[in-house]
């Protein structure tokens, strides 16, 4: 009797729904995000530490938030309506950047739009661990996560298109970016059918309990503590266009710093996330540091233009290779019904991270000069190299 050769898994449908609904969320956010820092430099008068506290409040929010959802998602044992939830809101806050006249408008819609992007990124990620194989984790993260960087330099595209063709008119461009905000809620609750989840007899304990918090493992908080490290030596991506304004590029080209940057992001997040399934984690995170560091040496020197496109490379290939990776970390040492909790956690610990970079990083531009942002972030980057050199995790439970 002949048998037939076993077929490869595939990384589920679901997983790339819920990437492309990333991607029209990120072309929606980034039309803003690439043009923001200048706007309120430019045309509502900030300083760079007003843009540093709200970018640090806005993405500490985010992180923070995706505790609350993650838990929520494990207890009620839905991933997909949280999700809804989430992108709904982002989606909504959209015409507050158009409307806005000061730095307080701007805080307040980008509190609440991530707000909207912590509801929905643990409950997201918890859903593709579910629908995923454990030997595919590393890709199906990366493909998502590629995905999602293809809108975050399609976005910047879009609005230095739209910024050429319409005199820098930073507010018709942020009206467009409520349109694929739309969609991406749309695909989303038609395209996603969420799996069932088996459920233990009896009430659900509540994921945020000393009992429950003790099942996580050392090689969970381990990834955490790792986590926390990395992004506080990496604040807000505001901060690079801000630089490449300041070392003369024109205000309608300024998206391209983060056209750029995710471009390299893109492409590399998913070989990455395919190589995070051959190698060891430990070693793929140390490497990804190392393009860290390079980055924040080229764009602390005043070279111009180049030395800044230089930069933005090496900080896109840290990204790609860093951020599936520590989600695929996550989703491999955390327990299946506290995986919504895990990621929860995770982000709260990179959440306070990110706010103290980003104010940091803003006080040390206006105080000293752009270079020492960057300076301070290669410092950062090199300690969190040494601990991780220095502190090995212990081998992760088996799932």
């Amino acid at each position: 009797m002949t048998t037939l050769p076993e077929q490869s898994p595939r990384i589920p449908r679901t997983v790339w729904v819920l990437g492309f609904v990333s991607m029209m969320m990120d072309v929606s956010s980034e039309i803003i995000h690439g043009l923001l820092p200048v706007f309120m430099t430019m045309v509502l008068g900030a300083s760079a530490t007003t843009v540093g506290v709200i970018e640090g409040i806005a993405e500490a929010t985010a992180l923070i938030t995706k505790v609350f959802s993650g838990v929520i998602s494990d207890y009620v044992g839905k991933r997909k309506w949280l999700a809804v939830i989430g992108y709904g809101m982002a989606g909504a806050t959209k015409p507050l950047f158009a409307l806005a006249t000061g730095p307080a408008w701007v805080l307040a819609a980008r509190f609440l739009d991530r707000i909207g992007k912590g509801v929905r990124g643990a409950p997201r990620d918890a859903l593709i661990a579910d629908v995923t194989p454990a030997e595919l984790r590393g890709a199906a993260f990366g493909l998502r996560q590629s995905l999602d960087t293809v809108g975050a330099f399609v976005g910047p595209l879009l609005a230095m298109g739209l910024m050429l063709l319409w005199s820098d008119n930073f507010r018709a461009v942020f009206w467009v970016a409520v349109i694929p905000a739309l969609l991406a809620v749309l695909l989303l609750a038609v395209g996603v059918q969420e799996p069932a989840r088996a459920r233990p007899a009896g009430k659900a304990a509540f994921p945020i309990s000393k009992a429950a918090l003790k099942q996580l493992p050392d090689s969970y908080w381990w990834v955490v503590a790792a986590g926390s490290v990395l992004t506080l030596a990496r604040f807000s991506e505001a901060f690079l266009v801000l630089r490449a304004q300041q070392s003369g590029l024109a205000v309608a080209l300024v998206p391209l710093v983060l056209v750029l940057m995710n471009v390299v992001y893109a492409v590399g997040a998913y070989p990455f996330g395919i190589l995070a399934d051959k190698m060891s984690h430990y070693a793929l995170l140390i490497m990804g540091i190392v393009p860290l560091i390079v980055s924040d040496l080229l764009l602390a020197y005043d070279g111009g233009l180049p030395w800044i496109a230089a930069g933005l490379v090496f900080w896109g290939l840290h990204m790609a290779a860093t951020q599936g990776l520590l989600a695929a970390m996550i989703a491999d040492s955390a327990p299946a019904e506290l995986r919504g909790t895990a990621f929860g956690l995770f982000n709260l610990g990179s959440g306070v991270a990110m706010l103290l970079a980003s104010v940091v990083a803003g006080v040390l531009w206006d105080r000293i000069g752009p270079a020492a942002t960057f300076e301070a972030g290669a410092v950062f980057a090199a300690a969190a190299l040494v601990l991780l050199v220095l502190r090995r995790p212990r081998p992760p439970v088996e799932q």
